[in-house]
């Protein structure tokens, strides 16, 4: 057995007198057997030591497990014994932590009602309860509250529990509900009624979760999933009451690069089916007054050409990059004539800023647009009588439109927040440009102010001359020195854009003298879509400079120092940690890689793993040459080498289905077998639970609770 020897600082932080030192100094860490895989593509070999560690999920589910499965489950429950045994010291301070984050939460808390076909919906929580209850109440919120669902009931006997989905049929009388006990993301779908709280036989598995009902309310669009690969790629037909297993196929995609949805124009009066690859798209339309009649194509799938398609009057409304329009613009069209030739312009294309998103109502058009960087929510009268932009003050913040079903109001909703304030809920008029202030977020625990913390954005320079945004957040007490501890976090891909938004529980890192630093790299859509552009595909690599640049400014700045900074991220994030520490170990003394994307040639050669072939346009196709070196010389296990790396806490969720637990556990173990240095490294493998975490809400402070400890631990701020 390979023993681990421990930094000095560990054991000053955790086990405090040199007794204890010797004490714990001889724990070691879990060495995984070696079982030699020879992978060849394009004439290069490649050997993986620890191929052995991929079960499926029938040896997994498996009641009697077979050698393989034991052999991988002593491995991951050796790994978390280990980490739980080096780590045990810290126990006391990860409740105190804990118990911090929840003390600041109001556990009695309730959603602002939202109006939908003569029903105010509420989403509430009791005190000391993990789940949500989901309500309603008839016309006032003064009527008498119903109850559809007290998921705390629910999820009762469960590990993991999962309720979502909920869609109430048009004459309001029944739901469609959907829930996972698994954290794999295959919903059953069921139906209640809510006027008697019968549920009905109508059992659907292995679904997305979502439906969509006819106006007929007796017929249920879904979309189901392939039960290996987990594409949804099937739209079927349900009646209330028969078998679900003689439901009606009514759509299949069947070019295994694309998935499949259903949902429903606000208007109520289509039923949409839409197919998505990540550069194209297609949608069908059906009159939901006819659930038996035929689908209408909007506009045939083109390589790089993407819409969205909603309905208004006597048109379909389209969010479109139709010729050339890089950050979206939209038309019109009739829906008797819905092709690309019959499209108009509405909202021309815009260089310099990104249109996102659109909400119809009856005499406004609400557009959701980003400028620089910065969430732009702009009212339009369809008359052309008015078009405005709704002020927002922050150098840096968060706002988007939600949560408004009604088409025949004068109101939107929308939500607000920053760095240093707390999220609110506003009703804001469009006639006469009025607000109310619905709700602010409440931070408990009597210590909070928002006029002690400070924000700014920094533009930093990348080594090919871009800017990089970067935004901050600290106390106004900490100062910004080569001593101070700086968290710097990302994702960048998919388009994804993290905004800078407001976290109660991050609180608990700046009240220590944390800076917390997000970087907008490349692979995101902040600075447009061109800003992705040029980091997917053969530009991935962009996205691991442009955060290691935001790190070595701030280190240059000097902000802090190697030994002070410390990097985080998850999936695609994770993906981002393991590229950093194989490039540039030297810059961080600490990082979390939360259920990271880390063996990205392997998984992409693999079109049996979920969500594979839907990825081909992301990351490019391994099965071609160019896109095989170009993975392989990022990926991070396939990169691993023989040097240093920094302190790591990697974790993962055994039912992931969005990246395989195995992928950090074998990564885990490339880096334990060929490290050079001292520094700590664990893997932390949720036995219950997939990509996601933990379900409840306060397993999942939990959670954030451990993975600040060992930031914190790191940098000597554990209380004594």
């Amino acid at each position: 057995m390979k023993k681990i020897m421990l930094p000095a600082l560990f054991f000053s932080l955790i086990f405090g007198s040199c007794k204890k030192q010797e004490m714990n100094k001889d724990i070691k860490a879990p060495v995984a057997e070696k079982q030699p895989t020879t992978l060849e593509k394009h004439g290069d070999i490649r050997t993986d030591d620890y191929f052995w560690m991929r079960l499926t999920d029938a040896q997994k589910n498996a009641e009697v497990k077979d050698e393989q499965t034991q052999k991988v489950y002593d491995y991951l429950n050796a790994e978390n014994a280990y980490y739980e045994e080096m780590t045990k010291e810290t126990k006391e301070f990860q409740e105190e932590l804990f118990q911090e984050m929840k003390g600041r939460i109001k556990e009695d808390d309730e959603s602002v009602p939202y109006k939908k076909d003569g029903y105010f919906y509420i989403t509430r929580y009791e005190k000391g309860q993990q789940y949500p209850i989901y309500s309603r109440k008839k016309e006032t919120l003064e009527a008498e509250e119903e109850i559809m669902f007290n998921v705390n009931k629910e999820a009762k006997g469960y590990d993991y529990f999962q309720l979502g989905g909920l869609n109430v049929s048009p004459d309001n009388k029944m739901t469609a509900f959907a829930t996972d006990t698994v954290s794999r993301r295959q919903y059953f779908i069921r139906i209640k009624n809510l006027e008697t709280g019968k549920i009905y036989k109508d059992i659907i598995e292995n679904t997305t979760g979502g439906s969509v009902w006819a106006n007929d309310n007796k017929t249920l669009f879904y979309a189901k999933k392939d039960p290996v690969t987990l594409r949804s790629s099937k739209i079927y037909k349900h009646t209330l009451g028969s078998d679900a297993s003689l439901d009606e196929l009514v759509y299949e995609e069947k070019d295994d690069t694309f998935g499949a949805f259903v949902t429903k124009s606000k208007s109520k009066d289509y039923i949409i089916i839409g197919s998505y690859s990540t550069v194209s798209t297609e949608y069908h339309v059906l009159d939901a007054n006819n659930p038996d009649g035929e689908l209408q194509i909007i506009q045939p799938r083109e390589r790089d050409l993407e819409y969205e398609v909603a309905h208004y009057g006597d048109h379909f409304y389209i969010k479109t990059n139709k010729d050339g329009a890089t950050n979206f613009k939209l038309m019109k069209t009739p829906i008797d004539k819905p092709g690309k030739e019959n499209w108009v312009d509405v909202i021309p294309h815009r260089e310099d800023t990104l249109f996102e998103d659109f909400s119809i109502f009856k005499d406004y058009l609400v557009l959701e647009e980003r400028n620089e960087g910065l969430n732009k929510i702009r009212i339009k009268r369809w008359d052309g009588t008015e078009d405005y932009y709704l002020p927002f003050e922050e150098e840096t913040y968060s706002a988007g439109v939600y949560g408004n079903p009604e088409f025949d109001t004068e109101v939107i909703r929308y939500s607000y927040n920053s760095m240093t304030t707390p999220s609110s809920v506003i009703d804001f008029n469009m006639k006469d440009r009025s607000k109310e202030i619905k709700k602010e977020q409440e931070v408990l625990g009597g210590k909070f102010d928002k006029n002690n913390y400070v924000s700014k954005r920094i533009w930093v320079p990348a080594r090919d001359g871009k800017k990089v945004a970067l935004s901050i957040v600290h106390h106004k007490d900490t100062k910004l020195d080569k001593n101070t501890p700086i968290l710097q976090y990302a994702y960048g891909s998919y388009g994804y854009t993290i905004n800078d938004g407001f976290s109660t529980t991050r609180l608990s890192l700046l009240d220590r003298g944390f800076v917390y630093a997000l970087a907008h790299i490349r692979g995101s859509q902040y600075l447009g879509r061109e800003w992705y552009e040029d980091g997917k595909m053969l530009n991935k690599k962009n996205t691991f400079t442009d955060f290691i640049d935001c790190s070595k400014y701030l280190i240059d700045s000097g902000y802090t120092s190697p030994e002070h900074l410390y990097a985080m991220g998850g999936s695609a994030g994770g993906l981002l940690m393991g590229a950093i520490v194989n490039m540039n170990p030297e810059l961080y003394n600490g990082i979390i890689a939360a259920v990271p994307f880390v063996d990205v040639i392997s998984t992409m050669l693999d079109d049996s793993i979920p969500l594979t072939t839907g990825e081909y346009d992301e990351w490019g196709n391994p099965n071609d040459k160019e896109y095989y070196d170009y993975i392989k010389s990022y990926s991070p296990y396939d990169q691993v080498v023989v040097k240093s790396y920094p302190n790591m806490l990697v974790t993962t969720g055994l039912h992931d289905s969005q990246v395989q637990y195995w992928e950090p556990a074998k990564w885990v173990a490339k880096l334990r077998d060929v490290k050079t240095d001292n520094n700590l490294l664990f893997l932390h493998t949720n036995m219950e639970a997939g990509h996601g975490g933990a379900s409840g809400r306060f397993d999942a402070l939990k959670e954030t609770a451990e993975e600040y400890t060992f930031f914190l631990m790191l940098e000597g701020k554990l209380k004594k």
